[in-house]
């Protein structure tokens, strides 16, 4: 537990020290790639984690590193948001990097406050993916996940009656 909430600090520390400026309307074949690559490898890891946890595979560690992978997916979208928000017209009120987390994780609870819109059509089509990904992806490893803590609950408790 502990590795786990120590890479999510790493995570998160990459995330607000990356160089995200060198990124954007400069760059747009290496943003998009870069943003594109990630999120595959990223959903192709968490595929597996789910597909580990579905055939109960012995020695594996879903409950750290889904987590971490479902962070990891968080922080790409919101230095997706923030980096388009550098062009004018695409994300209005997104100033900071933190600007664009609570974007990101207001978009992946559903909630919608309203004060930061995707405008221009690339930040809507990253919304579109993100609310896709969340929908596909992340709750798929949110089932799998649950699903692997319930048998083991279940295991416990009949390990207990039987003793």
């Amino acid at each position: 537990m502990a590795a786990a909430v120590l890479l999510v600090a790493v995570a998160v520390a990459g995330y607000f020290l990356l160089p995200l400026h060198r990124l954007g309307p400069e760059r747009p074949v290496l943003s998009w790639s870069l943003f594109c690559t990630t999120l595959g490898m990223i959903g192709a890891l968490i595929l597996r984690q789910i597909r580990e946890v579905l055939l109960d595979r012995p020695g594996t560690r879903p409950g750290i590193l889904l987590p971490l992978l479902v962070c990891v997916s968080v922080l790409v979208f919101a230095g997706a948001y923030y980096v388009l928000a550098r062009r004018p017209g695409e994300i209005t009120g997104i100033r900071t990097r933190l600007d664009a987390l609570y974007f990101t994780l207001v978009t992946l609870a559903t909630i919608g406050y309203g004060d930061i819109t995707p405008q221009g059509q690339s930040a809507r089509g990253v919304t579109v993916v993100q609310i896709l990904y969340n929908f596909v992806f992340l709750t798929a490893a949110a089932t799998a996940l649950s699903r692997r803590v319930r048998r083991a609950v279940e295991t416990r408790h009949g390990s207990r009656e039987d003793s």
